[in-house]
């Protein structure tokens, strides 16, 4: 009789909430080293921990290359903007691509509809996950802040950027916030590190503390100032930084 009761308590006790934190999913610290390369052939003599690719543009035997040598890789993704480069850019309706975002080909998404893009990010998720990735790096997650020509609202993006979390976490896979300054107190728990660009150059990197003051690595690139110039606020506030060109080709800066 006990060994029945113990057996149907392991067969009626629930699964792990898809939305909880998992045990052995990555979590990169503060200060942590990476580089961030997204055009020209991949540089994998750079000897940083992390690596941050283009998920679609690498295979699964290159992220694993980089495993035997002892790093973590992101996949990088755009979950907020259409690509007419990427090979599932025909998978996209029409009604939900907006206006362009600046880069050649890219157009905001339209996040409200999450009955269309959740099962496309959710295939592009899969990809990632199946390729080997560790983590992924969603691109394009402050839509609500530009003219995208839909009218999102900030809980639009709360709502589209939890959903993005979610996604990867039921992968098995850490996520980033990109950018998305203003909402990191609602999200820095629904995210594992940040990624921003040009905090320094706007004076917004103590913004990104949170993230520091949870443990959480924030991977942090600017463009524009000398390493001079951002370094030593930087390496005070725990962010790995980097000076990093435009293109993201391999060439790198670090603080």
């Amino acid at each position: 009789m006990l060994l029945a009761l113990l057996l149907a308590a392991c067969t009626t006790a629930p699964g792990p909430d898809p939305e909880s934190p998992a045990g052995d999913r990555w979590r990169p610290r503060p200060g942590t080293a990476w580089q961030w390369q997204l055009s020209g052939r991949l540089d994998t003599s750079v000897d940083v921990p992390v690596y941050d690719i283009d998920g679609f543009d690498h295979s699964r035997a290159t992220v694993a290359k980089l495993h035997r040598e002892g790093r973590r890789v992101i996949c990088y993704l755009s979950t907020g903007a259409w690509e007419d480069f990427r090979p599932d850019a025909g998978d996209f309706p029409r009604a939900v691509i907006g206006r362009g975002n600046g880069w050649e080909g890219e157009r905001w998404l339209d996040i409200r509809r999450t009955d269309v893009l959740e099962p496309l990010m959710a295939e592009r998720l899969d990809m990632c996950r199946d390729k080997g990735f560790d983590a992924v790096e969603p691109d394009n997650m402050d839509g609500y802040r530009n003219r995208t020509g839909f009218p999102l609202t900030a809980a639009d993006q709360l709502r589209y950027n939890r959903l993005v979390a979610r996604l990867a976490h039921e992968r098995g896979l850490a996520v980033g916030l990109k950018n998305d300054l203003d909402q990191i107190p609602q999200l820095v728990d629904a995210f594992d590190f940040a990624v921003n660009e040009q905090c320094a150059q706007y004076g917004e990197c103590a913004r990104l503390s949170p993230f520091v003051e949870a443990d959480k690595a924030v991977f942090h690139v600017e463009y524009e100032l000398p390493t001079a110039r951002f370094c030593a606020d930087s390496r005070r506030l725990g962010l790995s930084s980097l000076l990093k060109k435009y293109a993201l080709d391999a060439w790198r800066r670090p603080c």
